[in-house]
């Protein structure tokens, strides 16, 4: 039995799915955003809340993203609902940070659901229905 990878870069469809890959990609994004706290001294103190509520918006942001994606067949409502997903998530956290914070948080959650919207709609692929048991 061969080992089927889980990722095609060829050119036919991924073969992962929707959700996974917003999971995945939600994830990276989210850490790359956190880390890149550490561009700006004044979080110093608050790094390791930095880096781990990024992840997160990261990855509920992009999980969530993947299934919406599945259920809408159109790349500009994909974009959107990741968008609006992240903007929700990234203004949950303003509150708690302040409104100080206010657009540096904002744009890089809404650049996050944007690209994770992008590549659901444009690379996943939709799950599909479960095999009968014979």
């Amino acid at each position: 039995m061969r080992f089927k990878t889980l990722i095609d870069l060829g050119p036919a469809t991924s073969r992962i799915s929707k959700p996974a890959l917003g999971l995945a990609l939600g994830g990276f994004l989210g850490l790359v955003d956190g880390l890149s706290g550490f561009f700006e001294p004044s979080l110093a103190a608050v790094m390791g809340s930095v880096i781990t509520f990024s992840l997160l918006k990261g990855l509920v942001a992009g999980i969530t993203t993947g299934y919406v994606s599945e259920r809408v067949h159109s790349m500009v409502l994909g974009i959107l609902a990741g968008i609006g997903i992240a903007a929700v998530l990234s203004l949950l956290v303003v509150l708690q940070a302040g409104m100080a914070l206010f657009w540096d948080i904002m744009v890089p959650g809404m650049l996050l659901g944007a690209t994770v919207g992008f590549a659901t709609q444009r690379f996943g692929r939709k799950a599909e229905p479960a095999a009968t048991a014979r």
